[in-house]
């Protein structure tokens, strides 16, 4: 069993380090990129559907969707590239990192956090 979820751990490790090369190539189809950037994004967000706090839920909503979001954008990828991307995945000796996503993400954060207190600001009181 452990070896099982061992196993599961490390290809789903290099499929996003995968998912984040096909975000940069040109050969991706937009969409792929879209949806990829979306799952990424939900994984680094701080904020979740369901909060963590939430007994059993909050962690439901991180094993399924996460894996689901990523299956789907590995789907929308042509095969050919998707395996060439993951020969790529495996062979990366760092972590991928990447300023201008970090800063977009917290951009958008930023600005719906602005948006929230207006919004409760203007119609709370």
């Amino acid at each position: 069993m452990l070896t099982r979820a061992k196993h599961w751990a490390i290809t789903i490790r290099r499929d996003v380090r995968a998912l984040y090369l096909a975000t940069r190539d040109p050969r991706v189809p937009w969409y792929a990129k879209f949806v990829a950037v979306c799952v990424a994004a939900y994984a680094l967000s701080p904020i979740d559907l369901i909060p963590d706090f939430v007994p059993v839920l909050g962690y439901l909503d991180d094993l399924v969707i996460l894996p689901l979001g990523i299956l789907l954008a590995i789907k929308l990828i042509p095969p050919d590239i998707m395996a060439e991307l993951r020969a790529q995945a495996v062979s990366a000796p760092e972590r991928p990192r990447s300023r201008s996503g970090a800063a977009a993400i917290i951009a958008i954060w930023a600005t719906l956090a602005v948006l929230t207190t207006w919004l409760v600001a203007r119609y709370a009181f």
